[in-house]
Formats: structure tokens, C-alpha cells, sequence
């Protein structure tokens, strides 16, 4: 399911509403759609990956240090520079097997220390920052997977049992320790973000201290060890700006967000206090805005919204019942 949003105009997708808290509308959420299956069922297939990367049809792209290369075209449309197999780099492990698209095309991605780069000047590399929000939903999945898989790759080349180098398998979904034989699996890191109201209205915001000045979003913080969602969103709250969220916590929409690795898990929530005391740690600055405050912040440049690409921003939006200003 595509998670989107419409302004100004009554809901047209009831059951999509009713399961993400979201209004429809043609925009999807960024990141969160892929259209590819998986097909898991393949990954310790060895010699289906084989025919599958000796395809004529299939398309392979490059990821190296977050990025890759795209291509923006004379029609403004940014794309993702994929070649076949065939004239794809040499690897000899770092392979990773990204799914199928309902038209059959298999996609892979491969891990370099550098990216290629093209001889005619055409591509340049760009990071999920960047591009996320331009790329194809398609393409955006693929980069959001084959990204989040290059990090855990690059950041868990050892065992943590035995400490012995570990060997990639499953077509870079697992890495196995030849001396103990533990399976490693790609870690995601929950995290709660929460657009948090007041009995008036008022959408609770924050600026951390290392944000451009005026740059203010939702609060945000991980899920710790033991602890539910729910209590999440309320703990973070109360640690970070000192206001006490009651029963009323929603969960809205999720998102990948592979900076490195994880799942962010969107909330609507109703504060039952409002004085506010920032930790001065994670939040410099927290301010209850009505909608009339925000949008006369952003027309006189006070307040900076967050990135479009971020859940942060729909979430406003939803509550805000506009798109944001482009940061």
C-alpha cells in the first residue's frame, strides 16, 4: 500500500485512511514503496541468482558509501543509472539480489568502494537525501534497500559471538561465521516520531541544537530494549521536552530511513500538560504553534520545515492540512 495525502478535499480512499491515518492523494509517502517482490525464496538459490544475473533483461546499479549514481533528464526526471549484468563492474561477493518487478526485469546491486562514474559526464552520485523524493517509486525502493544493505554489510563484517571474519550469503541478506556458524541478519533500529497535539490544537515541535537556526520538526527517538511503541512515544516526549502524553497515541504510517539503519514509526499523539522543559541535550528549542502560527512562521522565515522527504514533514502536513514550504 501506498501511503499518500490529499489537501483540501474530502478522503476518496476510506480504507487507506482508516489504516494509516493519512489522506489519499497522488503523492506517496517518500521511500516507502518499491513495487518489486523480494522474492526471498531465491536468495540461497545459487544457481537461480545466476541465470537471473546472466539475463539479457536484468538491470544491475552501483551503491558505495550511501550513494549511487543518477541521471537527470531534459524532462526533469532524475533516474538511477542501471546497466545489464553484462556491463555491470566486476564483484566478486558483494552481489546483492534486490527483487523482481511485475515485468519480470530481476534487479541487483552492487557494492563498490567507489562508484563508476560515466565517461560522457551525464551522471552524477547522489545520496537518499538528495534524491529520494525524485526518484520513481520503483527506484526509490531499490535505493532505499540496496543502501541499507551496503551499510549493515560495511558495519557487521565480523562475528560478535566469536569475533571471526564473516562470509556473505543469501545474496547479502545474511552474513555466516565459518567458525561458529552464527547467521548474521540485517539490523533495523524501531524509532518512534510523533506529531504531538494539545486539547488546543497545537502541534508540538522541536529544533535540535546541531539543525540550521529556525529548522524545527517532530520529536523523534529509539525504541529501547523491552519497551513498547506506545510507551516509547510517551517516554521520548517527556524526556526531551518535559510534557506528558496520555492513552490517546495513534500509530499513522512507517518509514524506512536507512541513515544507517532504521524503521521509523510514525504516531499522532495528544499531550494531556503543556509546559514545556527541553534536555537541552537531544532538543535545544520545542514551541507549541497553532496552524495560524506556523504559516505566518514560515512566510516571515522564522520557522523551517523539515525535509519533504522525511515521514516528519507528512506528518505536519496531515495536521497542517497543507503541503510545507520547500526547505
Amino acid at each position: 500500500m501506498v501511503v499518500r495525502l490529499r489537501y483540501g478535499t474530502p478522503r476518496t480512499t476510506e480504507m487507506e485512511a482508516a489504516l494509516t491515518g493519512l489522506d489519499a492523494t497522488d503523492r506517496p509517502l517518500a521511500l516507502t514503496y518499491s513495487g518489486v517482490d523480494r522474492a526471498a525464496h531465491h536468495r540461497m538459490d545459487e544457481a537461480w541468482l545466476a541465470a537471473a544475473w546472466s539475463h539479457p533483461s536484468t538491470r544491475v546499479f552501483v551503491v558505495s558509501g550511501g550513494q549511487v549514481m543518477v541521471e537527470d533528464g531534459p524532462d526533469g526526471h532524475t533516474e538511477l543509472v542501471m546497466t545489464p549484468a553484462f556491463d555491470a563492474p566486476e564483484t566478486e561477493m558483494h552481489r546483492y539480489f534486490l527483487g523482481i518487478a511485475p515485468d519480470g526485469v530481476r534487479y541487483f546491486a552492487l557494492q563498490k568502494d567507489a562508484l563508476p562514474g560515466r565517461m560522457d559526464g551525464a551522471a552524477r552520485a547522489a545520496g537518499l537525501r538528495e534524491v529520494g523524493g525524485l526518484l520513481s517509486p520503483l527506484e526509490a525502493g531499490l535505493m532505499v534497500h540496496a543502501v541499507a544493505l551496503e551499510n549493515w554489510q560495511r558495519m557487521h563484517r565480523f562475528c560478535s559471538r566469536c569475533g571471526e571474519r564473516t562470509v556473505i550469503a543469501a545474496a547479502g541478506h545474511i552474513r555466516r561465521c565459518p567458525a561458529c556458524l552464527t547467521e548474521h541478519y540485517p539490523r533495523t533500529d524501531p524509532a518512534v516520531i510523533m506529531l504531538v497535539t494539545d486539547d488546543q490544537d497545537r502541534a508540538l515541535l522541536g529544533r535540535q541544537l546541531h539543525w540550521p537556526e529556525g529548522r524545527f520538526s517532530t520529536l523523534a527517538g529509539f525504541v529501547e530494549p523491552g519497551e513498547s511503541v506506545e510507551a516509547a512515544v510517551r517516554r521520548e516526549v517527556a524526556e526531551e521536552v518535559g510534557v506528558t502524553v496520555g492513552d490517546d497515541v495513534t500509530y499513522v504510517a512507517s518509514q524506512p530511513w536507512p541513515f544507517p539503519s532504521s524503521l521509523m514509526l510514525g504516531f499522532n499523539a495528544r499531550a494531556v500538560s503543556s509546559e514545556i522543559t527541553v534536555d537541552g541535550e537531544e532538543i535545544h528549542e520545542a514551541r507549541w504553534f497553532s496552524r495560524e502560527d506556523l504559516r505566518a512562521a514560515f512566510a516571515s522565515g522564522e520557522v523551517l520545515p523539515p525535509f519533504g522527504i522525511s515521514i516528519a514533514a507528512r506528518l505536519i502536513e496531515s495536521w497542517y492540512g497543507a503541503p510545507l514550504p520547500r526547505p
